[in-house]
């Protein structure tokens, strides 16, 4: 039986992990021995700044609701119960794009929550 080598398999690996440690500072980009934790751990920074990014926007979100919200004399916490109570199902996101594209939207927003808290 043939000796099998793996050459070729190796250097498309290594191809592969150069690639993706393109930009890397010094022989970070070069060499694959130090490439190859570089762009393990890279990845690893990266999905997790991908898991962080969600609450980072739903803290984002949450402060310029409760902004609005106490423009309007009342706390976030009593908003959301009251929209909640009224059956309003509009998300975070949108209250926050309400509260700074349509502040007399948000307005009306706000006094159904304070009606249904009534």
């Amino acid at each position: 039986m043939a000796r099998v080598k793996k050459g070729m398999a190796a250097k498309r690996r290594h191809k592969k992990i150069l690639k993706l440690a393109k930009g890397f500072y010094g022989s970070k980009h070069k060499i694959f021995t130090a490439a190859n934790p570089a762009v393990r751990r890279a990845l690893r920074s990266a999905e997790m700044g991908r898991k962080l990014k969600k609450r980072e926007y739903r803290k984002l979100w949450i402060t310029r609701i409760n902004a609005a919200a106490r423009a309007n004399d009342i706390s976030y916490s009593r908003l959301m119960d009251g929209l909640k109570k009224a059956g309003v199902e509009l998300n975070r996101k949108m209250l926050s794009e309400m509260a700074i594209h349509d502040p007399k939207g948000f307005g009306e927003m706000v006094a159904v929550a304070k009606e249904a808290l009534k």
